[in-house]
């Protein structure tokens, strides 16, 4: 995916997907977050409502699903009972450090871990790499304090 989300919507289309109305604000609030920005289905749906845009909880889930799927944004698993989601940036990937008491989640950049997915993708039968995760759960520092 390029850092365009005009081109990737065209390609999209030209590849027979439907863009709804519905996807392409989906879209346009991610591009629109703050960087560092990972936010439920839930919250999401609340500030969609808030921006008057009529979706229901299941349309959303289907959307963020099709928007995963082909690359636009990212699913992540911090381990709670529900998923995160935040724009895909391939040009600048990077990790998140979670706090297990309080859930807080900083990114990190480490190129060496960027490098070393790709290098194990290639060597497992030319593995096409889409994404790659790592995450590191502890304590944060104010936790640790209590």
């Amino acid at each position: 995916m390029t850092e365009n989300k005009s081109e990737n919507l065209n390609k999209l289309r030209k590849e027979g997907y439907r863009i709804t109305s519905q996807r392409e604000k989906l879209l346009d609030l991610f591009y629109n977050l703050p960087e560092g920005e990972h936010l439920s289905a839930e919250e999401l749906h609340k500030l969609l409502m808030e921006k008057k845009v009529k979706i229901s909880l299941a349309t959303l889930y289907r959307s963020l699903k099709f928007l995963a799927t082909n690359g636009f944004i990212r699913e992540l698993d911090f381990g709670e009972y529900h998923k995160h989601y935040e724009l895909n940036t391939p040009q600048k990937p990077h990790h998140h450090l979670v706090c297990n008491a309080c859930g807080l989640t900083l990114e990190f950049e480490d190129k060496n871990l960027y490098e070393h997915a790709v290098k194990i993708s290639r060597e497992q039968n030319n593995f096409e790499m889409r994404d790659y995760q790592f995450k590191i759960f502890g304590i944060c520092p104010e936790c640790k304090k209590v």
